[in-house]
């Protein structure tokens, strides 16, 4: 068992209070109208915006189904994490919160704690069962893997008495 980054906690209990607990469970549609975010599809960048406590998405149509189910997580972290409109926003700052939609959008299309039941998770294996492209599933595999590592390291040195 390993420790929980902050990403990886608030995809949890945010999938289990809305009953997402199969890789299937996860798409646009589930998530959407579980929280209640209404999806517009349309010619230009993915973006998301939220008014009067509406929440309003809009998605890249011509974007293939696992460009927009990771857009669409990048967007959802736009919406719980962060405040203001980026147009708005020093540069560096803007920095900091599309890095953490990044980072967040791994741990959403493909949360740990369903990531832990795959006996041995390849490149593969995480784009079938996830329905993400080949680079995203590459780059997710390779942040699970050095968490597994890094969680060895914590639970060899715990052991070491001195």
């Amino acid at each position: 068992m390993f420790t929980y980054n902050r990403a990886e906690r608030y995809v949890f209990n945010l999938l289990k209070a809305l009953s997402i607990q199969k890789p299937n469970d996860l798409t646009i549609d589930n998530v959407s109208k579980a929280i209640d975010i209404q999806v517009i599809y349309w010619e230009f960048s993915s973006e998301s915006a939220q008014k009067g406590g509406k929440c309003k998405m809009f998605l890249k149509i011509r974007d293939n189904p696992q460009e927009q189910w990771q857009e669409f997580t990048h967007e959802l972290c736009h919406l719980f994490w962060h405040v203001g409109r980026q147009e708005f926003l020093p540069k560096l700052f803007v920095d900091l919160q599309e890095r953490q939609a990044n980072y967040f959008s791994y741990h959403f299309c493909v949360p740990t704690f369903m990531l832990n039941e795959i006996e041995i998770p390849t490149t593969n294996t995480i784009m079938k069962t996830f329905n993400v492209e080949q680079h995203f599933a590459e780059r997710r595999l390779e942040m699970y893997k050095n968490k597994l590592l890094l969680e060895g390291r914590r639970n060899e040195s715990s052991l070491i008495r001195i």
